[in-house]
């Protein structure tokens, strides 16, 4: 199509090309093209996108878009080892079926007025939740763990006065990057330090942070199960040093490996956070994710929260009881730009879906799955450690994932990788460059999705492709 062409596109309103020209004369801009000046020219795709002439109609448009979309493989159509942050776990259908209903399924926001039940539902996670936790309070799931972890940091920061934060090697990359952004504030910054782990184990090194800690240190972060897999064995010891220094120690989580390990007010969280996919939500092309904070009811941690909470109060009709956002007053909602940070929407859906998951499973469910969960996955790790070149490091203390090194088979991850896809396996992910002192490593995740002979599959498959 030449540029002098004029299109009227059939699904873009607003194309018509005189109408086009009325809206820019009206906001005082010549072109599109001035409205875009604000994204650096690296980041904008310079060439023309590759679709199909626009006189297709609607139905030949819709088995075109399908034709593209069947290229794609999913796990339904292979086997799947993959986790590093969005994991494959059983979604019980009554999940989808009550997510779906009308009043749920538009879950965004709402008031008192229209709520039809989702602040109860929203209430309810997090009642579930903090006893899961064994915390007061928790809020409702917004973004992603990434986000809930750095705003827990910020929050530490605050609370101490402090501008420095202490944050293990093990953690997800794409996590750091999240709270890296995070703490990269305009008025004021937050200085990251990294804390080595041993090579032994895989744990954080004491030593290090000993030696790095100090009266300038709002918080130390760390997850357990660490990004690795490994269970954190530390946790009371890393808590009383941070602690002596009169910093925060904030502890990234699971919540589905709670029915098996203690929560991390056990061994001295202040602040939780983590990671609400594993409760119920399917992956969805690596959405479907949620993070949320806890800590107890003190208000010095109540107050600096930056996201909603939602409570449970009286009416005025004796025996009822309604739900609505309580000290909503410390949010950027009430107090604008000096609110505690800025956040907004939060997943809503999610929580619901988390919510009912949580109720179907209940305390000896939740205890159940994580015992189903760290047996299978153990299970994996052995039978692929008995294969000839591939090694399982670490500790053997470890949950749904762990790594496995391809060090002295002479082939790379992607090799391996690309040789399993061919058997229809998505291979563990490759974290040679992640974690680059690791050398040749990919991070496999097993569930309960994985029977048995699904395992043997993968470790059959495996000692045929690394000969």
């Amino acid at each position: 199509m030449s540029k002098s062409e004029k299109f009227i596109h059939p699904y873009i309103p607003n194309s018509v090309p005189e109408i086009r020209e009325e809206m820019l004369k009206e906001i005082g801009v010549n072109s599109v093209e001035e409205l875009l000046t604000t994204i650096p020219k690296k980041l904008r795709f310079a060439k023309s996108l590759n679709l199909p002439k626009y006189s297709l109609t609607e139905d030949k448009l819709r088995r075109h878009i399908e034709k593209i979309f069947s290229k794609n493989k999913t796990c339904k159509d292979y086997l799947n080892f993959l986790g590093a942050g969005c994991w494959q776990h059983i979604v019980p259908v009554v999940v989808d079926e009550i997510i779906s209903r009308a009043e749920f399924l538009t879950a965004y926001a709402s008031n008192t007025y229209s709520d039809l039940g989702k602040w109860q539902a929203f209430f309810e996670f997090q009642s579930m939740m903090g006893e899961l936790l064994e915390m007061d309070v928790v809020s409702p799931p917004i973004f992603d763990w990434g986000s809930a972890a750095s705003f827990a940091i910020r929050m530490a920061s605050r609370l101490t006065g402090r501008k420095e934060v202490l944050i293990s090697k093990t953690i997800g990359p794409e996590r750091f990057l999240t709270i890296k952004t995070f703490c990269k504030g305009l008025v004021s910054s937050i200085e990251i330090k990294m804390l080595d782990y041993d090579p032994d184990n895989g744990l954080i090194d004491l030593y290090d942070l000993k030696r790095k800690i100090s009266t300038k240190t709002a918080a130390v972060y760390f997850e357990n199960p660490s990004y690795l897999g490994l269970i954190e064995s530390q946790g009371e010891e890393i808590s009383k040093i941070t602690h002596n220094s009169g910093a925060e120690c904030i502890v990234g989580v699971d919540p589905i490996s709670l029915g098996l390990l203690k929560p991390p007010v056990e061994y001295g969280a202040d602040v939780a956070c983590g990671e609400i996919q594993s409760l119920g939500i399917h992956m969805n092309y690596g959405g479907g994710v949620g993070g949320f904070i806890a800590s107890n009811d003190d208000a010095k941690y109540v107050t600096e929260y930056p996201l909603h909470l939602v409570s449970i109060t009286e009416t005025k009709r004796k025996g009822e009881f309604g739900f609505g956002y309580c000290t909503f007053d410390r949010t950027l909602y009430m107090a604008r730009e000096k609110g505690k940070d800025f956040t907004g929407t939060f997943v809503g859906l999610w929580t619901i879906a988390a919510a009912v998951y949580l109720a179907l499973m209940g305390p000896k469910g939740i205890m159940e799955i994580g015992d189903v969960i760290i047996k299978k996955s153990h299970y994996a790790a052995k039978l692929l450690s008995e294969i000839k070149g591939i090694r399982v490091p670490f500790s053997p203390h470890f949950f749904k994932e762990f790594v496995v090194n391809f060090d002295e088979t002479n082939k790379s991850v992607h090799q391996v990788n690309k040789m399993l896809l061919d058997h229809g396996i998505f291979g563990g992910k490759d974290i040679s460059s992640e974690f680059s002192d690791l050398g040749k490593s990919a991070l496999y995740c097993v569930t309960e999705v994985h029977s048995n002979e699904e395992i043997l599959e993968l470790v059959n498959v495996l000692e045929g492709v690394i000969k």
